[in-house]
């Protein structure tokens, strides 16, 4: 998790689906990959659950203050981010178990 969330209150997002389905998620982190920017978040109730779904959007900042979360369309992209997101994560495992 970035610094800068791990450091604050948790933020929460409603997701809406495209079954018209709402989920209320926590933010539980950002990140920058490939010139665009990606949330991960994990579903409301779930945060503490070693095992929950992390559901990885694209951010789109319309402008300072305001922005959309927008579903991954293509599958060579979604499949990178995800990439990205496990080697990172087993970074960070490795950097815990060597304190």
């Amino acid at each position: 998790m970035s610094e800068e969330l791990e450091n604050e209150a948790p933020q929460y997002v409603e997701v809406l689906w495209e079954d018209g389905s709402v989920i209320k998620c926590e933010i539980y982190d950002v990140i920058d990959f490939e010139n665009k920017t990606y949330a991960l978040l994990i579903p409301y109730g779930e945060e503490d659950n070693d095992d929950a779904e992390v559901i990885i959007m694209e951010y789109v900042e319309e402008n300072e203050d305001s922005g959309y979360f927008k579903t991954i369309e293509d599958e060579a992209e979604f499949n990178r981010v995800c990439d990205y997101v496990q080697t990172e994560e087993a970074y960070l495992d490795e950097d815990e178990d060597e304190e």
